[in-house]
């Protein structure tokens, strides 16, 4: 089996070949072409695609898994990193001070956090701010136990409302101050219907924030066929993702309009996956047992790709110096044309 460090050289190369591709020579028309059919391919899809795999991938494996190699809060995305940050628990909360912020978070509003994870937003939430009343929706079961058992530890259970449902048929009658969303929109193709749902239901002078991975300029689909750059990638953790451009949502403002946009370096992602691969080594005897109760003769096989996860997203993330694959954070505001 090749070391740590094969792999990670391995990856290094395939990305300066992957971002010299993407980048079509500095052709800025070709960029242009590229751009403009994929956005087109985009609203001509449906708002999401292999919903159930995306769950078999990432959200029903076994909680005590993540919480095992995942920080306190259990923040499966990118945490943010300062001078003095020292701890991958001192990140997650600086994280979400900074979602708060950035939000306009004041207590007594209401909150839906869409594509919830395990929690770490909307508990947050409720935990700091003692009149607001939130909503979580994940796409699975799993995660929605831990988080209502969560919410009863703390005392803030009779101000959550915790959904179980697909993003291709979430609806609901109530609307929100806020809705927030981390690292969901790049489970999503379709963001023009997805724009317009999330925006009925808004108030009309709500906000949605969102978090997302992506590359620098340059937007694609994770590919499962034989041979695409992408392809060990959208087989094994992100099949039917998308990969945005930092200015992606620029081209979806139909029904909401950007009133702020932020970019985190690359870095802050590469040092989070560094501290999640840590943890797991750390704990390996442990991770072992969980995958073999879960998985039987698969588990090897389970622990190599989730290390191999850790690996290849930490180098995605700090190539270049954190340039290349950075994380774009918007903040829309809903068009009074779209209230209801």
């Amino acid at each position: 089996m090749a070391s740590d460090d094969a792999l990670r050289e391995g990856v290094r190369a395939n990305l300066a070949a992957w971002a010299k591709k993407l980048d079509c020579g500095g052709d800025l028309e070709k960029q242009n072409h590229f751009k403009k059919l994929f956005i087109k391919r985009l609203r001509n899809s449906p708002v999401a695609i292999e919903t159930d795999k995306a769950n078999e991938q990432h959200y029903e494996v076994p909680t005590e898994f993540f919480k095992t190699v995942l920080g306190k809060r259990l923040k499966y995305s990118c945490c943010y990193w300062t001078e003095v940050t020292k701890t991958l628990e001192e990140a997650e909360v600086e994280s979400l001070k900074i979602y708060c912020e950035s939000a306009k978070i004041t207590d007594g509003l209401s909150v839906l956090d869409l594509g919830c994870g395990w929690g770490s937003l909307g508990l947050f939430i409720l935990q700091t701010y003692p009149h607001c009343q939130v909503t979580c929706v994940s796409n699975s079961n799993t995660q929605r136990r831990h988080i209502e058992s969560e919410a009863l530890k703390m005392g803030v259970a009779d101000r959550l409302d915790c959904i179980t449902a697909d993003a291709n048929f979430f609806s609901t009658n109530k609307r929100f101050d806020r809705i927030m969303s981390i690292e969901m929109f790049e489970h999503m193709k379709n963001y023009e219907i997805l724009m317009q749902r999330v925006s009925s239901w808004l108030k009309p002078s709500g906000y949605l924030f969102i978090q997302v991975l992506c590359h620098r300029q340059h937007a694609y689909a994770f590919d499962t066929k034989p041979g695409s750059d992408t392809e060990w990638m959208a087989k094994n953790f992100f099949t039917g993702g998308t990969m945005p451009s930092a200015d992606l949502f620029l081209y979806f403002q139909k029904d909401v309009y950007v009133v702020d946009h932020w970019i985190w370096n690359g870095q802050n992602y590469s040092k989070t996956l560094e501290a999640w691969l840590e943890k797991t080594d750390l704990n390996i005897d442990k991770v072992k047992d969980i995958f073999r109760n879960n998985y039987g003769d698969e588990a090897d096989k389970q622990l190599f790709n989730w290390r191999l996860f850790f690996i290849f997203c930490s180098e995605v993330f700090g190539f270049k110096g954190g340039n290349e694959w950075p994380v774009a954070l918007y903040l829309f505001k809903k068009h009074l044309s779209s209230s209801l």
